[in-house]
C-alpha cells in the first residue's frame, strides 16, 4: 500500500491537514502524521484553535524509506516551529535525495527552503513567504499547484483541491475528492 508522510506540528492550518489527509485515504492511500512529540497536535481554524489530530511518531522514530510521499500542511506556525527542528528538515531533505514526491501548501513551503531543496524550482506559495523562496534561488509563481520534478506546492485552503489531486496523480491514484 502506498504510505504518505504528513508532518506537521501544533499550529497547523486545519483544512490544509484535514483534507489532503481524507482526499488520500478516499483514493486508497495510508496516511501517517509525525511530529516533534507524542499524542495529539491542534490545528487553526478561521483565527482560533480548532481541532487535534493524533501523532502517530515522531519525526524521530520517521524513515523516509518507508513512505512513498510526504505531506506538508501549511498555517503560519507550523511550518516556522518546524523549520527550527533539524530532523524535520533533514526529512524533508531525505524525501527529496530519494525523488519522492514533496507537496507543501501555503507556508510550508518554507521547509523546502530551509532544507535547501528549492534552488532553480519553479514553486509557490502564501504571499508572504515568496520573496523567503526567492531569496533561496526559487523561480515563484503566483497558480494553484505548481509542479516541479517532485515537488508540488500550492498557496493556500482554496488550492486544496488541485493540490490534493496533483499528489494523488503523481502518485497513480484515481482522484476522489472528500472535501
Amino acid at each position: 500500500m502506498t504510505r504518505v508522510l504528513i508532518m506537521a506540528t501544533d499550529g497547523f492550518e486545519q483544512s490544509e491537514l484535514m483534507d489532503p489527509k481524507a482526499n488520500l485515504e478516499k483514493a486508497g492511500f495510508e496516511t501517517v502524521v509525525a511530529s516533534l512529540d507524542e499524542g495529539e497536535i491542534k490545528g487553526w481554524k478561521d483565527k482560533d484553535w480548532g481541532d487535534s489530530v493524533k501523532v502517530d511518531l515522531t519525526v524521530d522514530e520517521v524513515s523516509a524509506g518507508d513512505y512513498d510521499a510526504l505531506l506538508l500542511p501549511g498555517g503560519q506556525m507550523n511550518p516556522d516551529i518546524l523549520r527550527m527542528n533539524e530532523r524535520a528538515i533533514e526529512i524533508v531533505r531525505e524525501f527529496d535525495a530519494a525523488g519522492k514526491p514533496i507537496a507543501a501548501i501555503c507556508h510550508a513551503p518554507w521547509l523546502l527552503a530551509e532544507a535547501g531543496i528549492v534552488e532553480g524550482k519553479t514553486v509557490t506559495a502564501w504571499p508572504s513567504i515568496r520573496t523567503d523562496l526567492g531569496n533561496a534561488g526559487a523561480n515563484v509563481v503566483d497558480r494553484e499547484v505548481a509542479e516541479d520534478g517532485n515537488l508540488i506546492t500550492s498557496r493556500n485552503p482554496d488550492d486544496i483541491p488541485a493540490f490534493s489531486e496533483a499528489l494523488i496523480a503523481k502518485l497513480g491514484g484515481k482522484v476522489r475528492q472528500a472535501a
